[in-house]
Parts: C-alpha cells; sequence; structure tokens
C-alpha cells in the first residue's frame, strides 16, 4: 500500500530528493527568463518594429510542445539526451517567451513624462534606466515573473519523459503502477511548490519595491472610503 509518510525519504522514488531534483530545474530559467527579458523587453518598448518582431518570434516558440524542445534543444547543442541542461534550456526559453511580453509592457507603461523629467534633471542614459524606468517598471516585472515561476514549475514535470528526475516521475510512477494517491501526491507537491517560489518573488518585491506596497495602501485605503461613502 502506497504511504505518503513512508515515500518521503523513502521507497523508489523519494519525494523530498524529487522535490530538490524539480528546484534544481526551476531556479536557473525563472533567472534567465528575468535577466534575458530585461533588454529584449527594452528594445521592444521604444521600437514597434522590434517589438512585433520579438513578441511573434518568441511567442511562436512557446507554443512548441515541450516534449518536442526537449529532444530538439540536444540535437541542437550536441548534449546528451539524459542531460539536465536540457530540461533548463527549454524551460529557459519558455520563460524568456513569457517574459518578453510582460517587460515590453512593464517599460511601456513608464510615463514619458517621467523619462523627460529624469533627462532634464541631467540623468544619463544608465541612471535613467537603472533609477527611474526600472524601478518603476518593477511592479509589473513582477506579474510576469509570477507566471514565469507558476509556468516553469510545471512544465518542469514533462522532463521525466525524457528520463529526467523531477516530481514529474510520480505521475508516471502512478499510472504504471496503478496507485492514485501518488498521483494526487505529485499534484499538491507541484503546487506547494509553486507556491513556495511565488511567496519568495512576492517577499523579495516587497523588499525591493517598498513604494508599490505604499501606493497599494493608499488605494485600498481610496476603494474603502468610496464604499463608506456610498
Amino acid at each position: 500500500m502506497y504511504s505518503i509518510w513512508d515515500n518521503f525519504f523513502g521507497g523508489s522514488y523519494p519525494i523530498w530528493y524529487l522535490t530538490l531534483d524539480h528546484i534544481g530545474l526551476c531556479v536557473i530559467p525563472i533567472l534567465v527568463g528575468f535577466f534575458v527579458s530585461i533588454p529584449l523587453g527594452y528594445l521592444a518598448s521604444r521600437s514597434r518594429g522590434a517589438r512585433s518582431v520579438l513578441i511573434s518570434v518568441f511567442s511562436i516558440l512557446y507554443t512548441l510542445p515541450s516534449i518536442v524542445l526537449f529532444v530538439v534543444v540536444p540535437v541542437t547543442l550536441g548534449l546528451a539526451i539524459l542531460d539536465p541542461t536540457n530540461v533548463i534550456v527549454a524551460l529557459s526559453i519558455y520563460a524568456v517567451a513569457i517574459m518578453v511580453r510582460s517587460s515590453a509592457d512593464a517599460f511601456s507603461s513608464v510615463s514619458a513624462d517621467v523619462r523627460e523629467s529624469a533627462r532634464a534633471v541631467g540623468y544619463s542614459p544608465a541612471q535613467r534606466f537603472f533609477q527611474v524606468e526600472l524601478p518603476l517598471a518593477g511592479p509589473v516585472l513582477l506579474a510576469g515573473m509570477r507566471i514565469v515561476s507558476v509556468s516553469t514549475v510545471s512544465l518542469a514535470t514533462v522532463g521525466v519523459f525524457i528520463g529526467i528526475p523531477s516530481l514529474g516521475l510520480l505521475f508516471t510512477d502512478a499510472f504504471n503502477r496503478q496507485i492514485p494517491l501518488e498521483a494526487v501526491t505529485g499534484i499538491v507537491a507541484v503546487l506547494i511548490l509553486a507556491l513556495i517560489f511565488d511567496v519568495i518573488l512576492s517577499t523579495i518585491a516587497r523588499i525591493l519595491l517598498p513604494w508599490n506596497r505604499r501606493e497599494s495602501r493608499r488605494r485600498a485605503a481610496r476603494t474603502a472610503s468610496k464604499a463608506v461613502v456610498m
């Protein structure tokens, strides 16, 4: 009989170790999605032509079935089919595909008047980007990162079909051995992991974007005051 507790550290596929493998597959793609999308999104926000090309290219890449990409990547890069790098690269492509649009929208949301004001007071292009535009684009970037995080945690399970260990093993093992509870365990584990990633990103945002928290409180206060008046 399948026991969650017995299989947390023991059993054929210890849940704890599969969770660590899953985290290892997800962290790098999430970071790559953020850092690569920033310059691409900024370029897309400044040029309609660049935006059209970038959004179209990455939208096409995102529509590719994950299992196909997991097979194409090792052939393209000359890696072994069982190398976890294949899954990391594929997930990174998906992460960038999602974040490019979010980054473009984030930088487009920065008012032109704000950029002109920063230029007028003598900010260099680098200063305008890092001290003005990037912080103001932060809330929208965070929203995109949260979507990337959930998507990456989910897609990483598919790597099991090319032999890469992750929480996806709980699904295939449940199917092969006809143990529904193991599949449910895998679903819950993936959901919990996605929630943990989301909480971490939200916590980082509260630390790095304190003005966004204050603005949220002000909006809530305005909404409450309108409700009282009504």
